[in-house]
């Protein structure tokens, strides 16, 4: 089949782009990967997984606090998002799994480390814990993705073949920052966030990785992933928006039965 040519991706992301980004990169089995990796060599390793579409800097406001509490903590882009490369692949749990994975041996990591996952970085933390649970020490979800519910017409439709191409080429741009601002409970305080998430949009790879990534079904079907958390009897720290209306809060009650062991902890006046 061949691949559809977005009509905003004017901007390639190669070395001479990679220039001007900020962190640090690192050669992959997949590709090059964008991260920042601070704090005492002898800390805690906590991982940042972020979410659906929105690349690291989703983190801004968590990673420096976190470093500054003595923990290591690395953040960095899944591939198609941010900075890291779009290789031309299936974007699913496996792609995503393995990036993890070799990033955390690129990066001379030996020690088990605490996993925070946001949305669909959720989903991708229980696939990464019950593949390589050994590596793994507490985990924290993020409003995540991955438990059963009711999959939005706009999904469905981006599911299907050329249609979902047409509808991103078409509609994406707008559909997709307006997305983003819905998350916010004051959308008006998202503008410079807003911003840098444009900045991915122009590179060549990122629609085609969010199709990807919708058709692999990465956002749902891990529920016997997250269930092996409970078996395995790994320490859960479970925290949700009440006013979450892209993983509806209502899930959260659903999350807790498949993760009993959870800690559970509904934060007010929060969205996705």
């Amino acid at each position: 089949m061949a691949t559809w040519k977005f009509s905003s991706e004017t901007q390639t992301l190669d070395e001479q782009a990679r220039l001007r980004a900020p962190g640090s990169f690192v050669k992959l089995t997949d590709g090059f990967t964008h991260y920042e990796l601070a704090g005492p060599e002898d800390g805690q390793v906590v991982v940042l997984i972020h979410g659906f579409s929105v690349p690291y800097f989703v983190w801004d406001a968590t990673f420096a606090p976190l470093v500054e509490a003595g923990l290591r903590v690395l953040r960095y882009d899944l591939f198609g998002r941010g900075w890291s490369d779009r290789p031309n692949t299936r974007y699913d749990h496996n792609l995503f799994a393995r990036q993890l994975n070799d990033l955390i041996d690129a990066l001379g990591i030996s020690s088990r480390v605490d996993l925070v996952g946001l949305s669909m970085g959720g989903a991708i933390t229980a696939t990464f814990n019950a593949r390589q649970p050994d590596q793994v020490r507490r985990i924290v979800l993020i409003d995540p993705a991955g438990f059963r519910m009711k999959k939005p017409t706009v999904m469905l439709l981006l599911s299907l073949p050329w249609l979902g191409e047409w509808l991103l080429d078409r509609f994406g741009d707008p559909v997709l920052v307006y997305g983003q601002q819905a998350d916010f409970l004051e959308p008006q305080k998202a503008d410079e966030y807003l911003e840098k998430y444009k900045d991915q949009m122009q590179l060549r790879g990122f629609k085609r990785a969010i199709l990807s990534t919708i058709r692999c079904r990465v956002i749902e079907n891990t529920e016997v992933e997250f269930q092996l958390m409970h078996l395995q009897q790994k320490p859960v720290l479970l925290i949700w928006g009440k006013q979450d209306t892209t993983v509806p809060f209502r899930t959260s009650q659903h999350a807790l039965q498949i993760i009993p062991n959870a800690e559970f902890h509904a934060i007010d006046n929060a969205r996705h």
